[in-house]
């Protein structure tokens, strides 16, 4: 084991190059539009936006979530976006939970496919990662919110009752000091 690294790399680590993957969540089936490229640039990002328009019914709006990372926000993507009158584009919070979806989908791909891993080149990274992304689609499962709504609320509802009991608690202490 390397010094420090204990789990996570061997002495005999050797890094052969990165790959960067762009990926597309259906949310409707969850299938994977999943494309590697060499950076994560505006550039690139406007390649993968054509392989998707390329991939999907034309009659289809298509709204996109995204972080809040600059690449989506470059000039050259926003002019993309508006000669593209049915893309729209959402930015939300990285901690939001429609990305935890996609969030879940590279932690599935990282646990099954990637940690352990042994890629001898670039190439052979992302031959790994198209064939996770082949597989994943020949049968993708969609996230089912089960959750009660009213659940939901009503635990929200004691949170802030308990916060506000605490707050008027130490309100009353330090009064009292």
């Amino acid at each position: 084991m390397k010094k420090g690294r204990a789990g996570t790399m061997t002495h005999d680590y050797k890094r052969h190059g990165t790959t960067t993957l762009f990926a597309a969540l259906n949310v409707l089936d969850s299938s994977v539009i999943g494309r590697n490229m060499q950076r994560h640039r505006h550039q690139v990002f406007i390649r993968f936006l054509n392989t998707i328009e390329a991939q999907l019914p034309k009659d289809k709006a298509v709204h996109v979530i995204l972080d809040n990372y600059a690449t989506h926000k470059q000039p050259k993507v926003r002019a993309r976006l508006a000669r593209h009158s049915r893309w729209t584009f959402h930015f939300v919070p990285t901690s939001c939970s429609w990305l935890n979806a996609v969030e879940g989908f590279f932690a599935k791909l990282t646990r099954r496919r990637l940690k352990n891993g042994v890629f001898h080149s670039v190439v052979d990274l992302q031959a790994a990662i198209n064939r996770f992304i082949k597989e994943h689609n020949e049968e993708p499962k969609p996230f089912i919110w089960k959750a009660d709504p009213d659940d939901i609320i009503a635990a929200v509802r004691r949170g802030h009752q308990m916060l506000e009991s605490i707050d008027s608690h130490v309100r009353h202490y330090k009064i009292q000091e």
